[in-house]
């Protein structure tokens, strides 16, 4: 698309009164420098700081050991996708506030039910038993004990902080498998 000889005209009437500037007037300054982003650098500073030093009482805060159990034959490449948790949990059970008499046969419905409906993974929140008095998390150590003498539990390992962190298990079912 050209322009023709008539807009061509009215262009130059619209324009016809404009004054070239003189030279001297064009912009001849030296590029500007790169801005400093002086709050990004403090940040990185106090960052690097504060990862020296940890206010927080190790015996209040993420001092429990992470729980985890492999049958023989699982993959250690599968149960590294466990661990990340990239493995896809396709039902969650949560047991807050559950006395262990409680949560016994509600873990074992859940995970007849799972596996019924062929799931091949599922978390299982028990707490971390900050409430548990000095016995320790009760719930914590009965659900890996229930876990690990089930012929259907593959494997499973404390859950991303995420998703619980050493408050939640992901465990992993045995596929097709209906036996205890």
């Amino acid at each position: 698309m050209g322009i023709d000889d008539k807009q061509r005209r009215e262009f130059r009437q619209a324009v016809a009164d404009a004054v070239r500037l003189p030279k001297k007037h064009t912009d001849s300054r030296k590029p500007r420098p790169k801005p400093i982003a002086h709050f990004h650098e403090l940040d990185e500073k106090k960052a690097l700081e504060e990862s020296f030093y940890d206010p927080r009482n190790p015996d209040e805060f993420g001092s429990e050991p992470p729980l985890e159990y492999v049958a023989p034959g699982v993959q250690k490449k599968l149960m590294r996708r466990l661990r990340r948790g990239t493995v896809p949990v396709q039902a969650v059970l949560d047991l807050h506030g559950k006395t262990q008499a409680e949560a016994h046969p509600l873990v074992a419905d859940f995970l007849e039910t799972g596996l019924a409906r062929g799931y091949h993974c599922v978390r299982i929140i028990h707490g971390k038993g900050l409430s548990s008095g000095p016995g320790g998390p009760v719930l914590k150590i009965a659900v890996a004990r229930w876990l690990s003498r089930r012929n259907d539990v593959l494997a499973y390992c404390s859950a991303r902080p995420v998703d619980g962190g050493t408050g939640a298990v992901y465990v992993l079912l045995r596929r097709g498998s209906f036996e205890r």
